[in-house]
């Protein structure tokens, strides 16, 4: 199932290319696995762009951490805060790495408290303190007066690919991403029958995006030929007698 909130039978196709548009893997999965988890295994059939921009769903600090230590620029979006309106957001709590904790807007200090399974450390406010602060209401709603506001354990690299997100260079990368993934993406649905799937189980799955991806490629070698001035039909005609020939002097 995709999700609780959509019941339906579904998978999800993630998928690579490069800054041309060229599709280099299509990775399948179950639609309830999440993109982050599905990340590695894509990376790992790819592994040849230094540069590498992701989509917000590949926004995590472990995908930070494995592409940084590998040498690599991760490229993600701007992602808005998820804090409830009116209420203090997360930036607004300053973290002191010297004396590991946060101060809040009022200037008191949360206290490292403990470290969930996660992977999140979490830092509590005193209960006293908060208690009589004039900022309360504006900072949370718990019916003990404690704030807790959580950091990975990674939370240092995810904070090194967000300043990355900030080089003119890598600014410019990403915004071709809509011309070259999302178009991809969305010929697959629009164009090519992956808005609904036709088959069960991840293997027919998988036959078919590779098949389809396959297909885009070669119409996108056939326009390219055609803008040389080089007939795609010759060409293939040419590629498949080479195929033959070679094949004729290995059996040989």
């Amino acid at each position: 199932m995709k999700n609780e909130r959509e019941r339906v039978f579904a998978y999800s196709y993630h998928t690579a290319c490069d800054r041309h548009g060229w599709i280099l893997q299509s990775y399948v999965t179950a639609a309830n696995v999440h993109d982050s988890q599905a990340f590695f295994e894509l990376f790992e059939r790819v592994k040849k762009e230094v540069k590498l921009c992701i989509d917000a769903g590949y926004k995590t600090p472990a995908i930070a951490k494995y592409l940084l230590e590998q040498g690599i620029d991760p490229i993600w979006p701007y992602t808005r805060p998820k804090t409830k309106e009116g209420f203090f957001r997360k930036s607004e709590f300053a973290y002191d790495e010297h004396f590991d904790c946060y101060l809040c807007p009022n200037n008191q200090v949360l206290s490292y408290s403990t470290t969930n399974r996660e992977g999140y450390r979490e830092y509590k406010s005193n209960p006293s303190v908060c208690k009589t602060c004039p900022y309360l209401e504006k900072c949370t709603e718990s019916k003990s007066h404690t704030k807790v506001v959580t950091r990975h354990v990674w939370q240092d690299y995810y904070e090194e690919a967000e300043h990355l997100r900030y080089v003119p260079e890598h600014r410019e990368l990403y915004e071709r991403r809509k011309e070259t993934i999302e178009r991809n993406f969305a010929d697959l649905k629009g164009k090519h029958g992956l808005r609904w799937t036709n088959y069960r189980g991840l293997e027919r799955n998988q036959m078919q995006a590779m098949l389809v991806c396959a297909a885009m490629n070669l119409k996108k070698l056939a326009n390219c030929l055609w803008r040389m001035g080089i007939s795609p039909l010759f060409h293939l005609c040419m590629s498949l007698f080479s195929s033959v020939h070679r094949g004729k002097q290995i059996s040989k």
